[in-house]
Parts: C-alpha cells; sequence; structure tokens
C-alpha cells in the first residue's frame, strides 16, 4: 500500500510539473511584449521549492528525486515559467554552478579519496588484525562495548568508514564476551554519525560548512558542538549503559538471551546471515592504526595550511579562518599517497591491488556525491529566489515572539524529515540556509538553531530504518536490519526526548557550559529512573 501510494504521489507530482511545463507558453508570449518582473523573488513562492522536496522526502521516503524536483520546481519561479529560462537555471546555474564551485569540488574529492581509504584498509587486513589483538586483551563485556565505543569516537573522520571498519574490528571481541548482535550494532549505529557530526575534521563537518558562507562555516561548526545535545547525549548514554549493565525495551531481550543462552542473534532464522569479507593475512593492528592516524594529523596540518599559519598566522586563528575543503582535501590526498606507499613497502598489497581500490571507493561514496550535489543546487534555487531575505523579514517583523523556541521546533522537524528519507546531508540542505536567513551567523541563537538542525538531522537518521549508516551498521554486525531497528528506536528516543528538553532551554539561555551540564545530569536521572523502573518490575 505504502509503494502504492508513492508512486501516485509521484505520479501526481510528474503531472503537475507537465502542466507548469506546458504554461510556459502563455509566459513566453507574455514576456515577448514586455519583460515580467519576477513576482515570486523575495516571497514566500522563495521557500516553495524546499517545501516541496521536503513533502515528496517525507511522503516517497526517497531523497534524490525529491531533491530534483525542488531543484526544478526553484527554476519554474525564478524564470517566470520560461522553459528556456528554466532549463538554463537548473543546469547552469544549479548543478553545473554547484560543481563547479572550489569549495564543493574540493569536498568530493576529499570524500571520493575517503572511500579508497576504506577499501584499502579492508583489503590490508588491518581491520582483521586488530581485531583479533583486542580479543585477547578485552576480558570483559563492559570492557568490550567501552572498546567498540573507543574505537568508533577514534574513527571519527567518515561516518561510512566508521561502520566498515568498526563492525569488522569489534565482531569477534563482542562474540567472545556474548555481546548480542543487536547490541553491537547499535554501539556501531551511535559512534558514527553522532560522533562524526562534533568532529570539526570529518566529511560531515566539510558538508555542514559547504551550506554556510565561505569562510565562516567551519568556525560556525565548531561553535556549534557545544549545543549538540543529541550527539553528546548519546555517546554518555552509551557508556552509562556499558557500566551500569542497564538493557531496556527489545534490546534487554537479545542481550539477556545472549548472556544465558549464548544466543547472539534471538533470531532463527537469520543465525546464518554472514558477511563474506576477504581479509589479507598479512595484515596487522598498525595497518589500521597508522592510516587513520596519518589522516588525522594530515589532515590537521591541511587545514591550518589554508588558514595561513605557515605565513605567520596563530594556530587558533588560522584553524577557525582555515578552507575546510582545500584542508581536508589537501590532507586526505598526502594521506592516500603515503598509505599505499607503506602498503607497497609492507607488501600486504600489490600495486594492481591498490589501483583495483580506488573505483572501489569512487562508488562507495557516489550516495553521497549525488545527494551533496543536489542539496547544493536546491540551495542554490532558494538563494535565487531571495528566500534568506523573505525569511529573514518574515522573522523580524513577526516570529520574534516565539524565536526562543525556534531550537526546539528545528530539532523536531530535521529529526522528522531526516527519519522519513534516511539521509543527513539532505536535511542539512534544506534546512541550514532557512535557519541561517532567520538570525544572522553572530546571534548566539542562530548557532544554536543550526546545533538544533545538525543534532535532529543525526537523530533522525539514527533512527530511520532506510539510512545508509544503520543498514551498514546493522552489516557491520550481521544483524538482522528489522531487529538493529526495533532495538535502537526506544534508545535514540530516551535521547532525543532529553535533547528536546535541552533545546527549550537553549533558547532562552544559549550558553552551554550552563545548558550542557544540566542536559548531562538529566539524561543521567532518566536513564537512573529507568534503572529502578526495571528493578521494581
Amino acid at each position: 500500500m505504502n509503494k502504492r501510494l508513492r508512486t501516485w504521489f509521484m505520479a501526481i507530482a510528474a503531472l503537475l510539473l507537465v502542466f507548469a511545463l506546458c504554461g510556459t507558453v502563455l509566459a513566453e508570449e507574455a514576456t515577448e511584449a514586455a519583460p515580467v518582473a519576477n513576482v515570486f523573488h523575495q516571497s514566500f513562492w522563495s521557500l516553495v521549492p524546499a517545501i516541496i522536496a521536503i513533502g515528496l522526502a517525507l511522503i516517497t521516503k526517497e531523497v534524490y528525486s525529491s531533491l530534483f524536483i525542488g531543484i526544478l520546481t526553484g527554476g519554474l519561479l525564478y524564470s517566470n515559467f520560461n522553459f528556456e529560462g528554466t532549463i538554463t537555471h537548473v543546469f547552469n546555474d544549479g548543478i553545473v554552478a554547484s560543481l563547479a564551485d572550489g569549495y564543493n569540488m574540493g569536498i568530493l574529492v576529499f570524500l571520493v579519496i575517503l572511500g579508497a581509504m576504506v577499501s584499502l584498509m579492508n583489503r590490508a587486513g588491518g581491520s582483521a588484525a586488530f581485531g583479533r589483538w583486542a580479543s585477547s586483551r578485552i576480558k570483559s563485556r563492559a570492557g568490550a562495548q567501552l572498546a567498540t565505543i573507543a574505537l568508533g569516537v577514534l574513527i571519527f573522520i567518515d561516518d561510512y568508514f566508521n561502520c566498515l571498519t568498526v563492525g569488522s574490528v569489534m565482531r569477534p571481541v563482542a562474540d567472545k564476551q556474548k555481546i548480542s548482535r543487536a547490541k553491537l550494532s547499535y554501539l556501531i549505529d551511535a559512534t558514527a554519525a553522532p560522533i562524526c557530526i562534533i568532529a570539526p575534521i570529518s566529511s560531515w563537518a566539510a558538508a555542514v560548512s559547504s551550506y554556510v558562507e565561505e569562510g565562516n562555516g567551519l568556525e560556525l561548526f565548531i561553535k556549534a558542538i557545544p549545543f549538540n545535545f543529541y550527539a553528546i547525549l548519546t555517546i554518555i548514554m552509551m557508556i552509562v549503559l556499558a557500566l551500569t549493565k542497564l538493557e531496556f525495551g527489545p534490546m534487554a531481550k537479545h542481550e539477556k538471551n545472549a548472556i544465558e543462552n549464548g544466543d547472539l542473534f534471538s533470531d532463527v532464522e537469520n543465525k546464518s546471515e554472514q558477511l563474506n569479507e576477504e581479509a589479507n593475512p598479512k595484515g596487522k593492528v598498525i595497518d589500521l592504526v597508522l592510516p587513520v592516524i596519518v589522516l588525522i594529523i594530515c589532515c590537521v596540518i591541511g587545514m591550518i595550511y589554508s588558514g595561513g599559519f605557515f605565513s605567520g598566522t596563530s594556530f587558533i586563528d588560522a584553524f577557525s579562518g582555515c578552507d575546510a575543503s582545500v584542508g581536508l582535501m589537501l590532507g586526505s590526498a598526502v594521506t592516500l599517497v603515503i598509505t599505499m606507499i607503506y602498503y607497497l613497502c609492507r607488501r600486504v598489497l600489490n600495486f594492481k591491488q591498490i589501483m583495483e581500490a580506488l573505483p572501489e571507493g569512487f562508488k562507495a561514496m557516489v550516495p553521497a556525491i549525488l545527494i551533496l550535489t543536489f542539496a547544493w543546487s536546491l540551495k542554490a534555487m532558494t538563494d535565487s529566489l531571495g528566500a534568506k531575505e523573505f525569511v529573514a523579514g518574515l522573522v523580524k517583523g513577526s516570529a520574534r515572539g516565539f524565536a526562543n523556541f525556534l531550537p526546539a521546533i528545528v530539532f523536531i522537524i530535521a529529526c522528522f524529515l531526516a527519519f522519513a528519507t534516511g539521509t543527513s546531508w539532505g536535511t542539512f540542505g534544506i534546512l541550514i540556509p532557512i535557519t541561517l536567513a532567520v538570525f544572522p551567523l553572530t546571534d548566539p541563537l542562530g548557532v544554536v538553531c543550526v546545533s538544533a538542525c545538525m543534532a535532529g538531522a543525526v537523530c533522525g537518521d539514527h533512527c530511520s530504518p532506510i539510512s545508509d549508516t544503520t543498514i551498514m551498521a546493522s552489516a557491520g554486525a550481521q544483524c538482522n536490519h528489522v531487529n538493529h531497528v526495533n532495538t535502537q528506536l526506544p534508545y535514540a528516543i530516551t535521547v532525543a526526548a532529553v535533547s528536546f528538553v535541552a533545546y527549550i532551554l537553549a533558547g532562552f539561555v544559549p550558553v552551554w557550559y550552563i545548558v550542557l551540564p544540566i542536559a548531562i545530569a538529566l539524561m543521567i536521572g532518566v536513564l537512573v529512573a529507568i534503572k529502578l523502573t526495571a528493578k521494581k518490575a
């Protein structure tokens, strides 16, 4: 029934676009006589492309076509329904201009190199070697869970990189300590996007920065980190769960079966599901650790280089004023070369295997590249229609009365959108430009709202069964996907509820060192209450 509804809705949307295009005949005839002013500029219509993209994404749960239809709608409005003007604006001023932008292209190169790095590390056998090393030293369930969390935090460069590495590394360790696959997949998922969204040196930081005015993106991202309550509280929750042995919801059943019966799956039909991974037997722990360390160091050096550190600028000023696109691109490129040479010298991979890994890495990043391209293009459409100016004027004129509640409202909207579409990046592209139109970059409440947008997008992506990271976390832990989603939802919703309360407070007191401790205390208090309730039951 859902498929049929989505099909009908897409058909209706397509028909509406056809009628709109047919209407360009009248518009063209009118413009032949005299130029017509764009009545859609700086009006409610400037938001229609984003509204259509959101609406289609929520109903169809398909982000690519939804974003493109939003882009096409923006082109129609910008050109006053002129056919030639629409095509020119959509492709030349939208898609092509976004891809031709040097900042955006640097981010895409960074993503491709990350994909190649992941492919190389998997082939070299570093992940498997680390798993064998860790399993001989970790002697408790709490230790295995904390080690999984620590590794997830260490691999903060990219969520794909995280999921593709942590699962294969920690699976044998978790199995030895009788940790259910559902719990392992939760730990993998909770240390993927929630970690990347608070790491300044990551593909997520680069993507978020790309939606902000050039030169200010990374600075805004760093300022928003302490207000990213969902990501921070998720980390707190994982640690508390590991140390207190607290489990609730469907996860409790899975963990009980694993401890008492040795049943890691709690699902007879899917016990035979396995991922066939080829690991180089020559791989060592250093083959995983060294490339990650080099990547972090090189990216930091690249970022301060782009900020003028080697020309006399102080470290702090260079880092805050750096070009994230250039820094991450240069750092990752140098790391890739070093990694290739290192694997050749170690003889864990030959030249042919290394070259085969490069296109594999590109293929792995195609979905992210497509989402980013469409999101950037949609931003270009709304900018050309004056959406920022319209929303800013609307808020200044009538919305200041509820401005303090906007962080909580933005958080909920982002949660819902990311859950329905399964993507954080598409949500960033739609909501961040509109959020920045409400508040200037210098407004503390604007920083809170941007952070709420990022936190909500990660929360929705974390919960969504159609999210790439959710699916990869299930695959990395070799856990049935439905089991992973069902057991993870109560945990994610608990953190989301506490985060919502924190954003209400932050709307009135936008000071992170006041609100964040309160949010952490509230999170721990909720978990203690759940544990006490479970004991009484």
